[in-house]
């Protein structure tokens, strides 16, 4: 794709663009060359055998073979690729098809979710793609927890990049993105396997960056004691350690407090990856514990959660949170609310109080930290080379309602899924304009009562404001200043200061980075023909999230299911209409049969307790 040259007395590397089929076509022609510089045969005993054989006349040329004809060709690589069987000289052929492509070169940065949905949206006859990631497979995230006790199989949540790319005839190269020139649309990258750390440059005429984001440490000491789990090694790490501690701890050699230690599992952070990753623990407790390991008691297993908010799940309706609550205390799950974790040792976890101030310490084997997102490193990079005021979010890019990086030259760079963000311009001002338009009786107070039904009217806009307006009673409480029962514009507007402050224009969900890369491969599609018409460029829809419902499992056979506009559900069949969801999102027919084979397996024969 692109040469690299080092040049004289400097070691840093100058790309020159050179085209994917200029160069392999170089080589090829290479290759022929020297096989004409060089006899056929390779036994070169003496000159007087060469000579001997140089004078005797040539054998006669083989018989040419009948060329196949394109149409065979292309049906031949139809069927073996539908059958999954690959292609010996596909990459030859696509070199050949895209010799003077005048497709736009379209870059992806990341193989997540947002990825593959602007995969998925792509037209192949407008775009040659290329895909930097430094994994070469889409992860399922939501059902990750599912697979760190072994209900789940880790090969039933991935599928192939390129496997997804060969729909569009697609590139994919296995490195990481260091940084990105946007002057002269370069991406700079190294390769994840290269041991010398050499790296390389990728043209692009549009870029989408969807590299995701990292756990946020908030400045947590003793962090290299905790488990992650946001990739498919860290979900193995987990199950490897999960089984080892219940190992360990059927050993007669082990001491009680040892035990004691080993068979508590601390969970730091009370979102849905937290909660999903407890309830699944409950589950090989009550299901597979008894049976497997007849030594441990059910009861010697602590399971805790702690929460720096007041309820867990606390993105959901607050019902589906009280909900969770009530059912992991009757599953003696110890959840602890409003507690800052201090500091994490080798075996123990240190936090506080928020509330009284008070620090307690609680033991573990395994600690899992799903505390919020944060930059990667590249995105860093990106935000501090940007022109001077076009980013001020310390946790994403900032892009437009098209999705647009700000700071960039205009349409070519995108930023979707965790590692973007979409700033709120005049959010309190717009919140405000609203609240005036609701007061029933034109007094610039606003009761209780009213509040309340405005506060299902400013969630259906801005489902932002969903975690704050959830508690109203405690709303009225901290903002009513002059404690009369009402809230009047001054200190409503106090409070959306304050909310907007603490929270993001979007949760980072699969959900979002989904709808986002739907819109920007939709949105690329239909440039490509309307580009010499602003007009029609400046009539596409801006970006407008749908807020489509939160799923959470919770153990037992529930699920909590927040469905929106107040709607929750988390009885009977939930855990079905869990699975449905997601067995219907999946990306091929191949890891739906996996999530199929794999449930059916659980139910026969229980989860698979290896240790590997």
């Amino acid at each position: 794709m692109l040469r690299l040259i080092r040049t004289q007395g400097h070691q840093h590397i100058r790309p020159v663009a050179r085209s994917i089929t200029a160069s392999f076509q170089r080589s090829l022609q290479n290759g022929q060359q020297h096989q004409h510089r060089f006899p056929a045969s390779r036994n070169f005993a003496s000159s007087t055998k060469i000579n001997q054989a140089s004078s005797a006349p040539p054998p006669p040329p083989p018989p040419p073979k009948a060329k196949k004809s394109r149409l065979f060709r292309v049906g031949r690589a139809v069927i073996l690729t539908g059958v999954g069987v690959p292609v010996v000289g596909s990459v030859l052929k696509a070199e050949e098809i895209h010799q003077n492509d005048p497709r736009q070169r379209l870059v992806i940065l990341g193989s997540g979710w947002g990825a593959v949905s602007v995969i998925n949206q792509l037209d192949p006859k407008k775009f040659h793609v290329t895909v930097v990631s430094p994994t070469n497979y889409f992860l399922f995230t939501p059902l990750l927890p599912s697979a760190t006790v072994g209900t789940l199989e880790l090969r039933s949540l991935i599928e192939p990049v390129r496997r997804l790319l060969s729909r569009l005839g697609g590139y994919y190269l296995e490195g990481r993105a260091d940084d990105i020139d946007f002057e002269n649309q370069l991406v700079e990258v190294a390769g994840v396997n290269d041991s010398e750390g050499r790296k390389f440059y990728v043209p692009y005429d549009k870029l989408v960056i969807a590299v995701g984001s990292e756990s946020m440490t908030h400045g947590v000491e003793g962090l290299e004691h905790c488990n992650f789990l946001k990739s498919i090694t860290d979900a193995r790490d987990i199950r490897r350690k999960v089984m080892e501690n219940f190992e360990k701890a059927s050993l007669p050699t082990t001491t009680d407090e040892e035990r004691r230690q080993l068979l508590s599992f601390v969970v730091c952070g009370g979102g849905p990856t937290g909660v999903e990753f407890a309830a699944e623990l409950y589950d090989f407790l009550n299901e597979d514990l008894v049976g497997y390991f007849p030594a441990i008691s059910p009861e010697e297993v602590q399971v805790s959660i702690i929460q720096s908010a007041e309820h867990i799940l606390n993105t959901y309706d607050l019902k589906i949170s009280e909900m969770t609550e009530a059912k992991f205390k009757r599953d003696n799950i110890n959840v602890v609310t409003n507690s800052r974790v201090v500091k994490v040792n080798p075996t123990s976890v240190v936090y506080k109080d928020k509330s009284t101030g008070k620090q307690e310490e609680v033991p573990f084997g395994v600690c899992l930290w799903s505390t919020g997102v944060g930059m990667t490193p590249l995105v860093k990079s990106l935000v501090q080379k940007l022109p001077a005021g076009s980013q001020s979010n310390k946790h994403a890019i900032e892009t437009d309602r098209y999705m647009r990086v700000l700071g960039t030259p205009e349409g070519t760079v995108y930023a979707i899924g965790d590692c973007a963000t979409i700033p709120q311009p005049h959010f309190v001002d717009q919140v405000m304009n609203m609240l005036k338009e609701n007061d029933t009786n034109g007094d610039n107070v606003l009761s209780y009562e009213e509040f309340q039904v405005l506060a299902n009217k400013i969630i259906a806009k801005h489902n932002v404001l969903k975690v704050f307006l959830g508690h109203l009673d405690k709303v009225f409480e901290e903002y009513d200043k002059d404690h009369n029962g009402t809230l009047d514009l001054d200190e409503i507007r106090a409070f959306l200061v304050d909310a907007e402050k603490g929270c993001t224009a979007l949760p980072a969900t699969a959900q979002v980075a989904n709808q986002q890369g739907k819109f920007v491969g939709t949105r690329i599609n239909t440039l490509h023909d309307i580009e010499n018409d602003p007009v029609a460029v400046a009539a596409l829809p801006q970006f407008n999230y749908k807020h489509l419902g939160s799923l959470a499992y919770i153990g037992g056979g529930d699920a909590a299911l927040d469905l929106g506009q107040g709607l929750v559900y988390g009885g009977i069949g939930s855990e079905y209409m869990w699975r449905s969801v997601y067995f219907s999102e999946q990306v091929s027919i191949r890891t739906r049969l996996l999530l199929l084979m794999d449930w059916s397996k659980r139910a026969l024969f229980g989860r698979d307790i290896s240790k590997f």
